[in-house]
């Protein structure tokens, strides 16, 4: 059983950061109405300020082509070593200033993209939340399946981490 606290504003923004920071990879979701949904694993090049996520993209993609389509996505984000987890719900918004670009781009960017930063194909993502939640047992799988089993000994509760929901 985990404790639930809400994260708000500052706070939210600081998880999102946080999370990232230890695992940036996550998949990204798309046409959520569509079964199976469309999946594939993303690395997150930021979280700004706003809790908003970037991603650097291809316009020829499926996914580029899915967004337009429909912008809402659900990202999920796992640090399994630590057992951090996080689902965001939100809206996708396909963005072409090339001032973005320069600022997420990577060197390992160019094997998606061999001409550079000046890739026509190159496009950035933007995924502001509208609804997401985290898990978070913070204290790591070792203490946590300690805690787990003295609690299932003794016959009370384990209070293993920590839950809830984020609004920014």
């Amino acid at each position: 059983m985990s404790e639930t606290k809400p994260l708000h504003d500052e706070d939210a923004i600081k998880k999102f950061k946080e999370l990232v920071g230890h695992s940036p990879i996550c998949h990204l979701l798309t046409s959520l109405d569509q079964r199976p949904i469309p999946s594939r694993p993303m690395s997150v090049q930021q979280v700004d300020d706003e809790g908003n996520f970037w991603f650097l993209s291809s316009h020829n993609s499926l996914k580029d082509e899915q967004v337009a389509d429909d912008p809402y996505v659900q990202l999920l984000l796992a640090n399994t070593g630590d057992s951090e987890f996080l689902s965001v719900f939100g809206t996708a918004t396909i963005v072409m200033d090339m001032a973005k670009k320069r600022e997420l781009w990577t060197p390992l960017a160019k094997a998606w993209f061999p001409n550079g930063v000046e890739d026509p194909d190159l496009t950035v993502l933007k995924v502001k939340p509208m609804q997401s939640y985290y898990w978070d047992t913070k204290n790591g799988k070792m203490v946590t399946l300690l805690k787990m089993a003295a609690s299932a000994i003794i016959g009370k509760k384990s209070h293993s981490g920590v839950e809830g929901k984020i609004t920014i």
